[in-house]
């Protein structure tokens, strides 16, 4: 089965995450895609789990391999991307995959499938929100945190270029909204 694809996207703390694992609670027909990074892992996370960790050298290898569906460097030195065999196996699954990518390799994903791919824009109700959040995870320095709130304000602006937009102002709402939507698009 080739199945459908659907993209969340969203600036850095706008609750994508959150809604990706409402989703995959939804009891819809969906597998998390795992993206591969080339930034070290945080304390709780795992690799082949929460993310394929790899250093950047062996990163920029699979890269020349062309073994990723999109890829980018969101800051210097450090890689983020999904590779084929993650679409492939999900696929081989029988299953519709679910993404939490950020806004580029979002639009590069729905570039290369098309109408089998639905690209959700997860819309922060305001930049102001989006430092709120960051700084309640506690994961960000002042410098980091200074660096994602000028990628957050330039990501905002490519919210039109995405199927559907969700505004999580009030996350049960967003949750709903996205479920709405993805249930529509998978049947």
């Amino acid at each position: 089965m080739k199945g459908k694809l659907v993209i969340l996207s969203a600036p850095s703390g706008s609750g994508k995450t959150t809604i990706v694992s409402r989703l995959l609670q939804a009891g819809l027909p969906l597998e998390f895609s795992v993206s591969a990074t080339s930034r070290p892992p945080r304390s709780h996370e795992h690799h082949g789990h929460d993310y394929y960790f790899f250093s950047a050298e062996e990163f920029r290898r699979k890269i020349q391999r062309n073994e990723f569906v999109e890829w980018e460097e969101v800051y210097s030195g450090q890689y983020y991307g999904t590779l084929k065999s993650e679409v492939e196996r999900i696929w081989s699954l029988s299953k519709h995959i679910i993404f939490d990518v950020d806004v580029i390799g979002g639009l590069n994903i729905k570039k290369q499938y098309g109408n089998r791919a639905l690209a959700v824009f997860v819309m922060p109700p305001s930049v102001e929100a989006i430092a709120d959040r960051l700084r309640k995870r506690e994961t960000e320095d002042d410098q980091s945190l200074k660096k994602r709130l000028e990628k957050a304000a330039y990501e905002l602006t490519f919210a039109p270029q995405f199927d559907v937009v969700i505004v999580n102002d009030y996350l049960e709402d967003a949750v709903n909204k996205a479920i709405s939507e993805v249930s529509d698009f998978l049947n």
